[in-house]
């Protein structure tokens, strides 16, 4: 079967393309031929036989960008003409992608988030229209929806609002849903009456991870660490709903100076850094400088060496040197750190985040040292501290759980899955 893919972004770290690059790998590995139209290609040549790019599908494109301040910012704009601009736009893109899955006569569409939040309102009428005209079947993969978001997708403008509740999710006769979690079927159930595909995010446990290597030995040395340093890492972005806080009040609690919390993410992403001071303030407050790293600039999504003077790691690389992952986060939308710690055969210790955790992963019997509320009781500290300094303790627990992990969150799972999708869409 021809499988076309549409995503506004693909190739970089965030979690709609890393899912989407997992999907493609598994769908070829069906025997499916996979397409793609993008309005960014990041880190890599596209390949011209098989993917294509349309400015317009950017999210940094003028026309996106303006419509989203428009929506949803800087409401000093008529919102008839809004909406019009964005009909208008949508039918440039629209024909684009009409004229792309004509040319390579595509069977089957995959829209990459792209149909189930406004983040780029066009697009999103766009590939509706283009389903409309053309009849192919549709799967939109949701990662998140616009209820999930707080405020970020309420408008001042009324007709935006009922705009946005119309439009997405996408809810045509040939389109089909594919969630990341439970509580998202149960709402687009109630919400829509619309049924939907469980397909949790996944990980590849053919490949090695988490391993020493010849490239990382030296990590603990170039981050400046002692070799006898014992290594906590919290590996995600420095935002405020990762709950970075409680890692930094468990180095306090755990009173030991070669217990040390290395960071691995930036704060890009945190508005005007106020979570980054606020982490700042705490350090300083419980005088553990020594204790805490931001080490986001030793760290990439790929492992390689920078000049002569330093060293580049992978998140691999990260987990290899690790005693322990700490995801005291309050929400996520499924929790790729905590799949990635299983895999790289790490505990985590983590909070019973919402929706999610639970339901999604904590109840299929992971043995993690779980949080509530990210409230560190005796209990817990005990839990946590009897993991880190029991060596034969930690490994049982994490070849226990790598082996859970296996059994849930493998491509082998994705590709029954994506089996049952394609399935329900031929009926």
């Amino acid at each position: 079967m021809k499988i076309g893919i549409i995503i506004g972004r693909i190739g970089g770290v965030d979690g709609v393309a890393l899912e989407t690059e997992k999907w493609i790998e598994v769908l070829r590995k069906m025997g499916h031929e996979i397409f793609v139209i993008s309005g960014q290609f990041e880190g890599r040549k596209i390949d011209c036989s098989h993917e294509t790019s349309v400015q317009e599908m950017s999210f940094f494109s003028p026309e996106s960008y303006w419509e989203q301040k428009k929506a949803f910012f800087h409401p000093d704009f008529d919102q008839d003409d809004l909406l019009e601009h964005c009909r208008l736009y949508a039918k440039v893109i629209e024909e684009k992608i009409v004229n792309w899955i004509t040319k390579h006569k595509i069977d089957l569409l995959f829209s990459e988030n792209a149909s189930c939040l406004p983040s780029h309102i066009s697009m999103a009428l766009a590939i509706k229209q283009a389903v409309k005209k053309t009849g192919k079947p549709i799967i939109t993969h949701d990662h998140d929806f616009a209820w999930e978001r707080g405020d970020r997708y309420v408008s001042p403008h009324p007709k935006i609002n009922e705009f946005v509740v119309n439009e997405f999710p996408l809810r045509l006769p040939n389109s089909y849903h594919a969630v990341i979690n439970l509580h998202a079927q149960k709402t687009l159930k109630e919400k829509f009456n619309r049924d939907s595909v469980v397909v949790p995010n996944v990980m590849n446990f053919d490949l090695p991870y988490g391993q020493i290597t010849n490239h990382n030995k030296d990590l603990k040395n170039n981050l400046g660490l002692n070799s006898k340093d014992i290594l906590l890492f919290q590996i995600t972005r420095v935002v405020g709903r990762k709950g970075i806080e409680t890692a930094i009040k468990l180095i306090d609690k755990l009173n030991d100076q070669k217990v040390k919390l290395i960071i691995t993410g930036n704060y890009a992403d945190d508005a005007g850094s106020e979570y980054y001071m606020k982490l700042v303030d705490l350090i300083h407050e419980l005088k553990l400088s020594k204790q805490i790293h931001f080490a986001y600039h030793s760290f990439s999504s790929k492992s390689h060496s920078i000049g002569s003077n330093g060293k580049s790691y992978s998140l691999s690389d990260a987990y290899a040197h690790a005693r322990a992952c700490t995801y005291f986060s309050t929400y996520e939308g499924f929790g790729n750190a905590f799949v990635e710690a299983v895999l790289a055969k790490r505990p985590i210790f983590v909070n019973n985040y919402k929706p999610v955790y639970w339901p999604d992963i904590g109840s299929k019997g992971f043995k993690a040292v779980m949080l509530e509320d990210n409230l560190i009781t005796d209990t817990a500290l005990k839990e946590m501290q009897e993991v880190i300094y029991n060596t034969e303790l930690n490994k049982e627990i994490a070849e226990y759980n790598y082996q859970l992990g296996k059994k849930h969150f493998s491509y082998d799972i994705l590709e029954e899955k994506l089996h049952e999708l394609i399935n329900i869409t031929t009926k």
